[in-house]
This record gives structure tokens, sequence and C-alpha cells, in this order.
């Protein structure tokens, strides 16, 4: 199977190849000894949450005072 890159770094996947992996929206991309490794990952939302929080610099404990002010 072949794959073409575009001029603007896109490369569409084989159907074959696609259907014989985890159905994902995300890869997880690795170079390897020259070669470019797509790893299917299930992103999940739970996580996505918290690693935006985390980014955000926020913590747990911020999350839960918010939550208990909110409740007031």
């Amino acid at each position: 199977m072949l794959a073409k890159l575009t001029s603007k770094n896109q490369i569409t996947l084989p159907k074959a190849a696609i259907s014989r992996v985890q159905a994902s929206d995300y890869f997880e991309v690795a170079v390897e000894d020259g070669r470019i490794v797509l790893t299917p990952v299930q992103m999940l939302r739970g996580q996505a949450v918290r690693d935006k929080l985390a980014q955000m610099g926020l913590s747990e404990q911020d999350v839960k005072d918010a939550v208990a002010w909110a409740r007031q």
C-alpha cells in the first residue's frame, strides 16, 4: 500500500490499513529507525479535561473548591 504526502504534510491512510486496526481519530506519532510509526490512541474525554486543567495550572483541589462554591 502507498500513501502520498501532500504539500501541506497531509497523508490519507489507505482504508485497507485502517480497517485492520482499532478505530481511532487520533494517532501517536513516533520516529523509529528512520520510520514514521502511527499508533491509534483513544482520547478519553475525562483525560482530555484533566490534561486541559493541568495545562491551566488548576489542581484537583481547585476544582473541588469551585464545585463547592457553585453549589452554595
